[in-house]
């Protein structure tokens, strides 16, 4: 039996039921597997005082231990100083773990430790997986690298952790990548795709959905934080292009008052509407009922909204950026476009125009799913323990 660790500071909790959703997917289909025993450990970055403040409060009441859709899941505060951008995040993490893994390790003597994203979770891995002599994985996601591996107070600590780690992991061959140009070593770095659970996006009668939901006409769905990078801007700045089509914007961010004033501006307010964050049941629904998602972001490692889209046979327009071109890979999944409103109004207006097969679309992800990618994560973390030893 692989006694697992998996590190996240991207996991759901009672405050953020969907953040990190897609971790908490890839980390229910390992721990279903067989040979696996597993533990989440999700830290919490909170600024001292922070349980006064709005925005942390909810996170510092959280149980320090709870069950979380079945996986025994451990919650640590580490200090966390916005005002310094992060930089410290690392250190800090460690500092707040050392003490409670000690103490995991009477009754769960974990064999590996699984970082499921590189910052500030994976440095602060390689040195606790030093503490306690045990191997160490780093998962790699997008902004992870795209951000944080560019940022000077912090691309120093993420290169030196890719070096120290046993194993690394990137969402698409694109985001390796952009990790060997980096300098991470590249004869470490498998490509690990996510996976997709099919029995929540899928094909389903588009009309009848549409109805449900009180939606006429063509439907253009995003599905994404609603900050520049990715590109909801370009998608209203589209709309007006588009007349007859509804736009449906799901996600919650910083840019989301400059996106209703550029709504109204433009004339198109009437056939804007702003859900926020959804349940994933929910996203389902009107990916099933889209016609189109778009999605032109500046940067991604392998969109989790893409994935949902295709399975669900929406076709998707983006920009070629991280793994777009890798799931894009057959008639009908979509388009890729220039970063620019005119291009992505024209490829929207070519797919309703001539709209693919939901079924062709939503085959291009027929190898993506959950137990599949279950099973290269424990050959990947078994393969690890096994050099180990």
């Amino acid at each position: 039996m692989l006694r697992v660790l998996t590190l996240s500071t991207l996991f759901p909790d009672g405050t953020r039921p969907t953040f990190g959703s897609f971790v908490e997917g890839q980390t229910h289909a390992l721990a279903n597997h067989p040979n696996i025993e597993l533990r989440v450990m999700a830290p919490l970055g909170i600024p001292p005082l922070g349980r006064f403040h709005p925005r942390y409060r909810g996170l510092a009441a959280l149980p320090q231990t709870e069950t979380w859709g079945g996986l025994s899941t451990y919650r640590v505060a580490f200090r966390h100083l916005p005002a310094v951008g992060g930089e410290g995040d690392a250190r800090a993490l460690v500092r707040a773990l050392r003490r409670p893994l000690q103490d995991m390790r009477a009754t769960f003597p974990f064999d590996i430790i699984d970082a499921q994203f590189f910052w500030p979770d994976g440095p602060a891995a390689v040195t606790l997986g030093e503490e306690f002599s045990v191997p160490v994985s780093i998962k790699a996601r997008g902004a992870d690298i795209h951000y944080w591996g560019k940022n000077r107070a912090t691309a120093g600590q993420l290169i030196a952790a890719a070096h120290a780690a046993d194993g690394l992991l990137a969402v698409s061959a694109a985001l390796k990548a952009d990790m060997v140009a980096l300098g991470m070593p590249e004869d470490r770095i498998i490509v690990h795709y996510t996976g997709i659970d099919k029995n929540v996006f899928a094909v389903r009668d588009r009309a009848a959905v549409k109805a449900a939901l009180g939606i006429r006409g063509p439907l253009i769905v995003t599905v994404g934080a609603l900050i520049e990078r990715k590109g909801q801007k370009l998608v209203i700045d589209a709309l007006a292009a588009l007349p007859d089509v509804t736009l449906v914007l799901i996600g919650k961010g910083e840019d989301e008052a400059k996106l209703k004033r550029r709504a109204v501006a433009l004339g198109v307010a009437d056939r804007v509407r702003f859900l926020g964050v959804l349940h994933h049941s929910v996203v389902a629904d009107w990916l099933a009922a889209a016609d189109v998602m778009a999605l032109p972001s500046a940067s991604e490692g392998l969109a989790n909204a893409w994935v949902e889209a295709l399975a669900s046979g929406t076709p998707v327009v983006t920009c070629d950026v991280g793994g777009a071109r890798e799931l894009l890979d057959s008639p009908g999944a979509g388009k890729l476009v220039g970063r620019d409103p005119a291009h992505v109004a024209a490829a929207i207006r070519s797919l309703l125009a001539d709209p693919p097969s939901r079924k062709i679309v939503a085959a291009s992800v027929d190898r993506l799913s959950w137990d599949s990618s279950a099973a290269t994560l424990y050959e990947h973390l078994s393969g690890l323990v096994a050099n180990n030893r």
